[in-house]
């Protein structure tokens, strides 16, 4: 099986169990685990932090797999089933899960209502529902903790939601937009499972605030009461003034986009718009070449042969996606990373 493709240009910067005692625990390091089910009852129990039971619907030898990335407030996975599948489902914590249906050939019912291809499926811990899945079915899932899902909407949204808007089982988001998701998420899930380490805290910490800040983008109904146009342009201006000298003021460690909401009390949105205004650039790609000169400047620092990785001066930068990051790396530098290390080595 094969759902890893594209290439994400994330926006955002910077599991959870409590299950039943018949969940696998949840694996640690920000790395992928794989289960590999060859029954229904098996595949139920292969996904940690759920209370759930499968009825296999249709006749034939049963197989399914979970691949998931655990991060510290967060969980990726992916899940692949060959059979038509009744699903009792039950999040066994407070948390939020997000369920994106890949491209199948069947549908999906959650509690009876056709999850279409433009929606994703939303539900709260603790409220059981139903899941019917046709044959050979893909599904992508995100489950948040709550608290930090509040906390991230409040300090880096500028957003109070209510319970009410996340209260609808299903979210129509747009075709496009949901593919744009699970392409993004599949290449968190290769990326993980193919390094040779698992990911640093920091490049895990990017990995989850760019989920969020998916999410919330895809959530046209969620409004913010910290709109850009209210703000006069020198306002603009002193914020980005303010964010570069926070950020050069910190350039010997990463420096993300919710800390810098968070510093400044203004929304992603409203930091993006006033970027894009101010510099031509978003604070991404701004805060992405300060990282790529720290780890110029880490990989030029003299060094012992074999005392650090290219991997691991990435890492510790927070860049997770090694290729995409090489690639960026020679276009602002002329060179290879490992060509700065060849040659600071003595």
């Amino acid at each position: 099986m094969s759902l890893f493709s594209a290439e994400p240009e994330p926006e955002g910067a910077d599991g959870l169990p409590i299950a039943d005692a018949t969940a696998p625990e949840r694996s640690t390091g920000f790395c992928v685990s794989t289960r590999i089910a060859s029954d229904a009852d098996e595949q139920a129990r292969n996904l940690s932090g759920w209370r759930q039971t499968y009825d296999q619907l249709t006749p034939g030898t049963f197989s399914g797999s979970v691949s998931e990335l655990c991060l510290q407030d967060l969980t990726v996975f992916c899940e692949t089933t060959s059979h038509a599948l009744r699903q009792t489902c039950e999040i066994g914590m407070d948390a939020y899960w997000f369920g994106i249906p890949l491209r199948n050939e069947g549908s999906g019912l959650i509690d009876g209502h056709l999850i279409t291809d433009d929606a994703l499926a939303v539900m709260r811990g603790h409220d059981e529902f139903e899941l019917v899945t046709a044959g050979g079915y893909g599904i992508l899932g995100v489950v948040i903790d709550e608290a930090e899902l509040r906390t991230y909407a409040r300090e880096v949204e500028r957003i109070d939601f209510s319970d009410e808007m996340l209260s609808r089982q299903i979210l129509h988001v747009g075709a496009r937009r949901k593919t744009g998701l699970c392409e993004t998420l599949s290449v968190f899930l290769q990326t993980a499972q193919a390094g040779a380490q698992p990911l640093s805290a920091v490049a895990s910490g990017n990995v989850q605030s760019c989920v969020l800040a998916m999410l919330f983008d895809l959530a046209g109904s969620w409004r913010t009461d910290d709109l850009p146009e209210y703000r006069s342009k020198s306002d603009r201006y002193w914020i980005v003034m303010q964010a570069r000298e926070y950020i050069l003021a910190n350039r010997n460690r990463p420096v993300a986009v919710p800390e810098l909401c968070r510093q400044f009390h203004v929304s992603r949105r409203t930091l993006q718009y006033c970027f894009k205004e101010t510099l031509g650039m978003t604070p991404m790609s701004y805060l992405r070449a300060i990282r790529l000169n720290g780890v110029r400047r880490d990989l030029s620092a003299p060094q012992p042969r074999l005392a650090r990785t290219v991997q691991d001066v990435a890492s510790d930068w927070g860049f997770w996606h090694l290729s995409q990051f090489a690639m960026d790396y020679r276009k602002l530098f002329g060179k290879r990373p490992s060509e700065s290390l060849r040659e600071a080595v003595y």
